[in-house]
């Protein structure tokens, strides 16, 4: 599960994005003057170290952005380039917030997630009474059967177009202006989310032998 810690954070999320999304070369000829958020998903890192969210967002004229971001509460050795800002975050600190198409940790749970059938993190708030659930509007699943998801070499990541592509021993496919297209088959990651009712893609695997590899 994911943990949120009710605090005050600077700058906050949205305002990160909309300070550093514009910038990106994978936006297209989206108008990214004004960005405001659909939903979100997350997923849980197995060490409980590195927090992952991947924020859908709307733009001025209607398109949909796809951002996965890591949260860290140390920087990320070597890690520099895709460093997009700190954050200030009154119960953990100083956290380190990354482009999580470039880290390991988010990388492995996505594809994790999409091999095994998986889906995102429930969400649960920490309160003096313990923890709640918090009720989820945005859901994903991976379409794969396998019993265990592959070892995955460090990520490499490339930009075509509106399209990122992570290669990390299997590749992934990450649209960043997401379409609406419906699952079919393969192994991707679908979903669902406000304004978005009928599940589309979000994200793509492509692993050589993935019909006889794992199949449970």
């Amino acid at each position: 599960m994911a943990v949120h810690h009710p605090a005050t954070i600077a700058p906050t999320k949205l305002e990160l994005l909309q300070a550093w999304v514009p910038h990106q070369p994978w936006t297209g000829n989206a108008d990214t003057s004004v960005l405001t958020k659909l939903g979100s998903y997350r997923f849980d890192d197995p060490d409980g170290e590195v927090g992952m969210e991947t924020h859908l967002l709307a733009t001025a004229d209607g398109q949909v952005l796809q951002v996965p971001l890591t949260y860290r509460g140390v920087p990320r050795t070597g890690a520099e380039d895709s460093l997009i800002t700190t954050m200030t975050h009154t119960t953990l600190g100083q956290r380190w917030i990354y482009d999580g198409c470039h880290d390991p940790v988010y990388v492995n749970a996505l594809v994790t997630t999409i091999v095994t059938g998986g889906r995102e993190a429930a969400l649960y708030a920490a309160t003096e009474q313990g923890m709640v659930l918090e009720p989820a509007t945005t859901h994903v699943r991976g379409s794969g059967s396998w019993t265990t998801a592959p070892a995955l070499t460090v990520p490499v990541v490339c930009h075509e177009g509106t399209t990122t592509t992570i290669s990390a021993g299997v590749e992934v496919v990450l649209p960043r202006v997401v379409v609406p297209v419906a699952p079919g088959t393969g192994l991707v990651l679908s979903g669902t989310w406000p304004g978005q009712e009928t599940p589309c893609v979000l994200v793509r695997v492509d692993v050589a032998g993935d019909s006889a590899h794992n199949a449970g």
